[in-house]
């Protein structure tokens, strides 16, 4: 990995889905960053470059020891990391689907989804904050979602995705508190997208209107316009694309 000493970065983990790669491209066009680093279990894609940012792409699987390690690859950023967004998620796969009823839900398909949605963003977090600690400016957003809303929850099914995003909130508050006292210098963002065309809502977008099903580029300017005006406050804020609060 080439060792940029030198101006500002953002991290993108979980970047290989169809909202996080706009997220690089808007971060890539973003005159105050200088170098964009993704980090993604697979291949970067071949398009993965731009003239004026310097563009790192890191492959590794999800384990706390190989996150460790790739935090350790990144100790030359320490101090200049401005922007973390955070990717991950699972809502269904060719085994797993989002449940109905009671009789839908079985342990596996839990274990899979909070891995996914709650354990690894927070294990990012636990992991990264003493790169994140500084004098400069940092805003960490992570992926959640409206259904992690409980007291906005009126049609119930989907209990392991509803359930996991409403973990991820939760853990997300309660490290803003912990990080509003150890690194004053970053603020914490739980971001609803929307419906968002990607393959994560994709068999689910029949029902959606088509002004409200939003394309991965418009979602992605309305999260770094979001990130770029947030104010450092110790807190975690729940906020969807249109920068409106949701209810816990």
């Amino acid at each position: 990995m080439t060792d940029v000493t030198e101006g500002t970065a953002a991290l993108v983990l979980g970047a290989s889905g169809g909202l996080a790669q706009a997220i690089i491209g808007e971060l890539m066009a973003d005159a105050d960053i200088d170098t964009v680093i993704a980090v993604s279990r697979n291949a970067a894609p071949e398009h993965f470059s731009n003239g004026s940012v310097t563009p790192m792409w890191i492959e590794t699987e999800y384990s706390e020891p190989a996150m460790a390690a790739v935090v350790e690859q990144l100790q030359s950023f320490a101090g200049r990391i401005t922007r973390v967004v955070i990717c991950h998620g699972i809502l269904h796969s060719e085994t797993l689907w989002p449940e109905k009823r009671l009789e839908d839900i079985s342990a596996e398909s839990l274990q899979t989804v909070f891995q996914a949605n709650t354990v690894v963003p927070v294990l990012w977090l636990k992991l990264l904050h003493r790169l994140l600690k500084s004098k400069q400016r940092c805003v960490v957003a992570a992926l959640s979602a409206r259904v992690g809303s409980i007291g906005d929850n009126h049609l119930g099914g989907w209990y392991a995705y509803r359930s996991s995003k409403a973990a991820l909130n939760m853990m997300l508050r309660t490290l803003a508190i912990e990080y509003g006292r150890r690194v004053k210098n970053v603020k914490i963002i739980s971001f609803h997208p929307g419906t968002t065309d990607t393959a994560l809502s994709k068999p689910f977008q029949a029902s959606v209107p088509s002004d409200k099903l939003f394309t991965p580029e418009f979602v992605a300017g309305r999260l770094c316009g979001i990130m770029a005006e947030a104010e450092i406050d110790g807190q975690l804020s729940y906020l969807d694309w249109d920068n409106k609060s949701i209810p816990w």
